[in-house]
């Protein structure tokens, strides 16, 4: 992928991707905060600030009414890393997005009533996905179960209301002043644009704000773990369910991709291996699936299932391990390897063919350490080795390593 990087006096990174091939372009703003970077004792923050973003600036009370206007459409996320937001907008209508975001950098338009609307809306949220789904609450349980001392052992939504409820607007500006500035921002312009226009709307724009020396990280990092870690939850769920947690290296680490890959053996496609043995075959699970966080500190490679009624925790967790140490061992064949990469790769490349994704994309290569990172996944894929699979797999499988949530049904659906 082709794309131009330029900076800013005041801290800006500007990544600018030409693409001839569409009307609209991209405006993606990403912010190097996430959940990770909040006071353990007032989580949800990051998550919270972002649909205060929507609330409008100080020179634009409306913000989706102007930008609806130019016909454009935006939206933005927010997880344990990063924050980013998005526009997608008319190539002759761009200008909008440079306006309505720079305001929002400059000056966002906090009130206490818009405080107590969006903490609202927030805790609804957590209420509606998190506390009255079925399975809603795994991630609140199971975070802090695998991590102890990293701000990952917390959800994006935040540890639980409370914490939610007790945020004011003093916490709110002080989260702006400390990581909404240029310094700590990536912008990514993607589409058929002049990169000479980009550059001057940029400065227009951007460029009289004054950054504000944002400091690096110092996270506390995870210490090593040492046994294994275990947890039942009791709830009324149609089925008993587990989840496996083993921590894993960071994104940036040459074993991320054959982590990757080793959940697709298990887990992706009709011909997978958990499908075969353990849905089809042994009829253990009905659903059973391998993935893993992908985040920029070590993190975790999941396991999670429901299982067939009359099936123990303990046998399903057996037959779970069975299939992990064949991988350990090595009992899997090149052209089983070769059909996954194949597949990450098409599904990757694949993406790449909508704009919005390619912006992203390329500010989050860019956060990792640099977008031209981005060209090289591909290749990371491919050059991992069946060795390298096993290697990495028994660095990471095992009981000194995993954090195993039980999730038992009380509706006489499944039995411990």
């Amino acid at each position: 992928m082709n794309f131009e990087t330029f900076e800013l006096k005041n801290g800006l990174k500007l990544i600018i991707h030409v693409d001839k091939s569409t009307s609209l372009s991209v405006f993606n703003i990403l912010y190097k905060v996430g959940a990770r970077d909040e006071n353990p004792n007032k989580t949800g923050l990051a998550h919270l600030f972002e649909h205060l973003m929507f609330g409008g600036s100080v020179n634009v009370p409306d913000y989706d009414r102007v930008l609806q206007k130019a016909g454009g459409e935006n939206n933005a996320f927010t997880n344990n890393d990063i924050t980013n937001y998005y526009i997608s907008i008319p190539n002759n209508n761009l200008e909008i997005a440079f306006y309505l975001e720079s305001d929002r950098m400059l000056q966002p338009a906090f009130s206490a009533k818009g405080l107590e609307i969006q903490k609202s809306v927030v805790i609804e949220e957590f209420k509606q996905n998190y506390l009255n789904q079925p399975y809603g609450d795994v991630s609140l349980n199971l975070r802090p179960l695998a991590f102890k001392k990293h701000p990952y052992r917390w959800s994006t939504i935040g540890k639980n209301i409370q914490q939610i409820e007790n945020i004011d607007l003093t916490d709110v500006k002080e989260f702006f002043n400390k990581y909404y500035s240029p310094d700590n921002a990536i912008l990514v312009i993607a589409g058929n644009v002049n990169p000479k226009e980009v550059i001057r709307l940029t400065e227009k724009w951007f460029g009289n704000i004054e950054k504000r020396n944002v400091q690096s990280r110092n996270l506390t990092t995870e210490p090593k773990q040492r046994k294994k870690r275990t947890k039942t939850l009791e709830r009324n769920v149609s089925a008993n369910a587990i989840y496996m947690a083993y921590h894993m290296c960071a994104r940036n680490d040459k074993n991320y991709y054959a982590s990757d890959l080793i959940t697709d053996i298990l887990s992706s496609g009709r011909s997978s291996r958990f499908n075969i043995n353990l849905i089809k075959g042994k009829k253990v699970f009905s659903e059973l699936d391998a993935y893993i966080h992908g985040s920029t500190d070590p993190g975790l490679l999941l396991i999670s299932g429901k299982l067939f009624p009359d099936v123990s925790f303990s046998h399903a967790e057996e037959e779970i391990k069975k299939e992990l140490n064949k991988i350990c061992t090595g009992d899997f064949s090149k052209r089983e390897l070769d059909k996954v990469k194949n597949r990450v790769i098409a599904i990757q490349n694949f993406s790449r063919t909508d704009i919005l994704n390619k912006a992203m994309e390329l500010a989050y290569f860019e956060f990792l350490g640099g977008a031209e990172l981005i060209n090289t996944i591909d290749t990371n894929y491919s050059e991992v080795s069946k060795e390298q699979i096993v290697n990495n797999a028994k660095s990471i499988f095992k009981d000194t390593n995993l954090s195993c949530l039980y999730y038992k049904s009380i509706n006489k659906n499944g039995i411990s």
